[in-house]
């Protein structure tokens, strides 16, 4: 079965959604260690934090409520936003965090990726590949990357990369369901690699048709936040894997 992975977007401590990554679209959903301590409840085994604060202000805001969750112990966090440097990802992974997503730096500066996957361990860093219309975007998605992604990952497996997660931009947040046919194509091209889904969930049923298609991974955020899947619905899936 495909893994569900539960989302929280970080502004100032709380948890909050955007959409296409739009900071003025952003609605509040509460509080992140209370929402967290939901999904583990329910059954959740892996959560998917991004420090939005951090993301723009290129370092980690938000290791407090990341140490926070982390103090729960019942389920593995991936953390994505601001990690540009050394110190900022190892600041990442003491706070608590089992993986560190890494978009920009690895897009724009491979040769330092591919240094920390050696000296950090591929099993704790996870490829953060942001697409649009077919090609990398970087810098707060604002930029193209200078190499395709599909060069970037026969690159980077060369150095035992082993998770990835893609998002296709024009769908983020916009409850228009997935591109199955991008993601099925790279894991298809790079069996090797776990592919996390991510954008344009709308329904319990898109995730149903991403387990047939034999995905292994995929993100649930505003479809959950806006009441389109349900914390039941979840716990079943999760009960069963």
């Amino acid at each position: 079965m495909i893994e569900i992975i539960p989302a929280i977007d970080l502004i100032s401590g709380r948890c909050v959604r955007l959409s296409k990554g739009d900071y003025s679209t952003r609605k509040e959903y509460g509080d992140p260690f209370d929402m967290a301590r939901q999904f583990a409840d329910a059954g959740a085994l892996r959560l998917h934090l991004v420090d939005l604060d951090g993301a723009k202000e290129s370092e980690p805001r938000n290791l407090a409520t990341l140490e926070r969750i982390a103090s729960l112990g019942t389920m593995k966090i991936e953390w994505g936003g601001g990690i540009k440097s050394r110190d900022a990802l190892k600041s990442v992974l003491e706070s608590g965090a089992d993986f560190a997503i890494i978009g920009s730096v690895a897009a724009t500066y491979p040769e330092l990726f591919e240094e920390w996957l050696e000296e950090f361990g591929a099993g704790h860093i996870i490829f953060g590949a942001d697409t649009l219309e077919g090609r990398l975007r970087v810098k707060g998605w604002l930029e193209s990357a200078p190499m395709s992604l599909n060069d970037l990952l026969k690159r980077f497996s060369d150095h035992g990369l082993k998770q990835v997660i893609c998002t296709d931009i024009s769908r983020d947040g916009m409850l228009s369901g997935p591109n199955t046919e991008l993601y099925v194509g790279l894991q298809n091209s790079f069996p090797k690699i776990d592919f996390t889904v991510s954008g344009g969930i709308s329904s319990m049923d898109d995730i149903r048709s991403l387990d047939l298609l034999g995905l292994r991974r995929v993100i649930a955020g505003k479809a959950f936040y806006e009441g389109k899947i349900k914390l039941e619905d979840l716990g079943k899936w999760w009960q069963n894997e």
